[in-house]
């Protein structure tokens, strides 16, 4: 079994007022925090790699409860996402490590949140960016929190490291308008509707 070493911590919190139509009454708030880890199957292929999951558990709890916190607390949470830059010495399947233990931490978090966490990865060069994708944490089929919020930092990932995302908002895109299922009308229960 594999250490998580984290070189590096990221918050980034970020409010828009307005996308130029009328103000809303409060801005929408959308946090990411980052963990920049050791990859430790960088530089050669390695057949059983999903051991790591589990040691990647701890530290996706962590940032689920840093995201929820920079948002104001888990009660103001809406939407979240899920993401991971692996440096360009690994590759893309090092980035899909982080799907159990960064969406299952947000959901226990969460308590009841039903929807799947939405995902992305890609392998970079340092400074690379990813955006994250955000849907509802109820109903994935809730249009106006559809959105992203990219992440960038030229610091990260070196070439043996793994930059793990989790982001989370607390409302609908600002002037959100194009109809479909609203979140104040989720009935299925099932994650979808």
């Amino acid at each position: 079994m594999h250490n998580v070493v984290v070189r590096r911590q990221f918050e980034f919190v970020e409010e828009i007022f307005h996308e130029g139509g009328p103000r809303p009454d409060a801005p929408l708030r959308k946090a990411a925090t980052v963990a920049v880890i050791h990859n430790p199957f960088a530089g050669s292929y390695h057949e059983d790699i999903s051991p790591f999951m589990e040691a990647l558990k701890p530290i996706g709890l962590q940032l689920a409860r840093a995201t929820a916190e920079a948002l104001g607390g888990v009660e103001r949470v809406q939407g979240y996402g899920k993401g991971a830059l692996v440096g360009c010495s690994g590759e893309l399947e090092h980035g899909a490590l982080w799907h159990v233990p960064g969406g299952y931490a947000m959901r226990e978090i969460l308590g009841d949140a039903l929807a799947i966490v939405p995902s992305t990865k890609k392998v970079c060069a340092p400074g690379g960016s990813l955006d994250i994708p955000l849907t509802h944490v109820n109903a994935s089929y809730v249009r106006s929190h559809f959105d992203a919020m990219e992440i960038c930092h030229s610091d990260m990932p070196r070439h043996d490291e793994i930059a793990v995302v989790l982001v989370m908002s607390d409302g609908a895109r600002i002037h959100n308008r194009v109809g479909g299922l609203a979140a104040d009308e989720i009935s299925a229960m099932d994650g979808l509707r």
